[in-house]
């Protein structure tokens, strides 16, 4: 699709404004890639079949966005409107402001060739709550920040009351958090084999089991080193999470060994929860839960994805709903642990009442909490690399509509069982620009969950792949600084790490 962004009064050069017109694009119709022309500005309408033509005009008062789509021997134009004087403000307000309407002049017009909505309107980012929590934080009512959703934004009435939802919870987590609080996150980036649908990065144990040992030790390095650094710069842990991978993969002695080190070194007194995603069943033994039931684990993830036998095996899922069910009976019987397990919508072989039978099936295990992702498919899963299914996740594709059948219900039966959304994000790649959702039945949510999506506070990062944020409590300003990927990589910086963690 070619792009052409056309203005007196700002610069279009730079390329600034590009990634807001690409993800409009990809959000509209997938599969497409941008082209910037060196021609002109076509005079003619009939002279491009796929294009879009951006205009901005400055008046006196106001200011027009306009956004001529041109497609398949037809043409749209969507138009936004903003006061004048807000192209004086600076620099960065100015990209704002700009950017917003270049979304929102192409989502117009793309949706009237379309002739239907998209779930979430024209908002593209991963985090749609940021809207109504700055409102809420503002001193907007629950109804106003509802209606700045649906009326600015074009975001449909059911997917702005789980945003405002969710909002409440980050309102709440972040009232209770202290400036000298971070949360950790730990890497283990290890599972017993890859799922089809899987991009995380994780090695197959059984391909890399020499690795696993040095891995652990060189995490025990880390952590004491972590330690250090947060007790030198007056820093509490309010969470932990463990993840990965599949934490769970790793044997009890060496559970044991990561959990004691944890408690020995780290700041943990103001710690309210540390979850570890036990994920896969055919991980969990009662000698690895008695580990995490005499350190500090309050929180574990048992997540089937599907309890259909079919589409776990052939989502290459080694084991059963049977399977499912031992493994949550042994976790209620180990200890006092919040439980919460994963579903996915839109698996290939499954359907909208397939999935309303593995929804019942997990709210009759009364786990406290079910998080409902969409399926996600990026480079490095098997299913996309090899089949190419979801490649191209349309909006309007019947996959995307049935995925829509299957949240809508979802949310309805969730409600009607007594759960409540609390956190939520979304991912590209995402079949029909849905969105993943954590719910939670009153007072059980994940802080982690919420201060980590919302970027709340300090989240530092150990072991593989984790992506430490570091928040300035009194700017907001964010840097980032990735661990390593693969478990090789890790082994090799480990002396770098270690330094940096102890240098915080």
């Amino acid at each position: 699709m070619k792009l052409w962004l056309t203005s007196d009064n700002v610069d279009w050069d730079t390329g600034r404004y590009h990634y807001a017109a690409e993800q409009m694009m990809l959000t509209l119709f997938p599969g497409e890639r941008p082209e910037y022309p060196d021609t002109p500005v076509p005079t003619s309408l009939a002279a491009e079949p796929n294009a879009v033509i951006f205009t901005l005009h400055r008046g006196k008062k106001l200011t027009n966005m306009s956004a001529l789509l041109l497609r398949e021997g037809t043409w749209h134009n969507g138009v936004v409107r903003f006061p004048s004087e807000e192209l004086d403000a600076d620099p960065e307000q100015v990209y704002h402001t700009v950017q917003r309407a270049v979304k929102q002049a192409f989502y117009s017009a793309g949706t009237a060739f379309l002739g239907h909505d998209l779930p979430w309107g024209s908002l593209t980012g991963v985090r749609p709550t940021k809207i109504p929590t700055r409102a809420l934080w503002a001193g907007a009512t629950p109804a106003q920040a509802k209606k700045e959703l649906e009326k600015t934004y074009r975001v449909s009435p059911l997917r702005a009351q789980l945003a405002v939802d969710c909002a409440r919870h980050s309102v709440a987590v972040k009232k209770s958090l202290l400036p000298d609080e971070v949360s950790l996150y730990v890497g283990i980036p290890f599972c017993p084999s890859r799922c089809v649908y899987c991009s995380f990065i994780s090695a197959a144990v059984d391909k890399c089991l020499p690795l696993v040992e040095p891995f652990v030790d060189a995490l025990l390095r880390e952590i004491a080193a972590a330690g250090e650094g947060l007790r030198r710069s007056g820093r509490a842990v309010r969470s932990v999470y463990v993840g990965g991978g599949t934490p769970t993969t790793l044997d009890a002695d060496q559970l044991e060994r990561i959990f004691a080190a944890m408690e020995a070194h780290l700041p943990l007194d103001r710690c309210s929860e540390w979850t570890v995603e036990a994920g896969r069943p055919d991980t969990i033994t009662p000698e690895k839960l008695a580990v995490l039931s005499r350190h500090r684990v309050d929180r574990i993830s048992v997540n089937p994805q599907s309890m259909d036998d079919s589409v776990l095996e052939a989502m290459a899922r080694p084991h059963t709903a049977a399977d499912i069910r031992r493994a949550y009976g042994q976790v209620r019987a180990a200890g006092d642990f919040q439980v919460n397990m994963d579903l996915i919508a839109g698996l290939p072989g499954d359907s909208p009442a397939g999935f309303a039978r593995s929804l019942a099936e997990v709210i009759a295990l009364a786990p406290e909490n079910i998080t409902v992702h969409t399926l996600a498919l990026k480079k490095g899963a098997r299913l996309m690399e090899e089949t190419g299914f979801g490649s191209h996740p349309g909006a309007l594709s019947d996959g995307a509509r049935a995925v829509g059948e299957t949240l809508d219900a979802a949310w309805e039966t969730l409600r009607a069982a007594g759960y409540e959304p609390y956190y939520l994000y979304r991912q590209k790649y995402m079949s029909g620009s849905f969105e993943n959702v954590g719910w939670a039945r009153p007072g059980t949510g994940s802080l982690y969950n919420i201060a980590m999506m919302e970027e709340l506070h300090t989240i530092l990062a150990l072991g593989g792949g984790g992506v430490s944020k570091f928040i300035d409590p009194l700017t907001g300003k964010l840097t980032r600084s990735a661990n390593p990927k693969y478990p090789q990589e890790y082994l090799r910086d480990i002396d770098k790490l270690c330094g940096e963690k102890a240098g915080l």
